[in-house]
């Protein structure tokens, strides 16, 4: 470990930026504290800034919300290809057996 070394801490539950919702989210996806580190660079100064940084992406990506899925239903003419794809390669199978007896 180096002299230089920086590690920024974040107390979820002690912030009084954050909303109720957002402290449960991050501390359900990050845990109750939030700790980023930098060893960058041999200034302390520049390993902070990026350690913050670090920090601050961290938590933006926590609070992330993602966006609800919409349900689809495929075309009909992609419905359609597949069933003829799946007609050709069963066509192909049927061609390399064995022919039966009772033909």
């Amino acid at each position: 470990m180096t002299a230089s070394r920086v590690e920024a801490v974040f107390d979820v539950a002690a912030s009084g930026t954050l909303s109720e919702a957002q402290k449960a989210r991050i501390t359900a996806r990050l845990g109750p504290r939030v700790t980023a580190s930098a060893q960058d660079t041999r200034s302390q100064r520049r390993n902070r800034e990026l350690a913050l940084d670090r920090l601050a992406q961290r938590v933006g990506a926590a609070l992330e919300v993602p966006r609800p899925r919409r349900a689809t239903r495929p075309t009909t003419a992609s419905r359609t290809k597949r069933l003829e794809s799946k007609r050709r390669r069963s066509a192909v199978k049927q061609a390399r057996r064995r022919p039966s007896a009772e033909d």
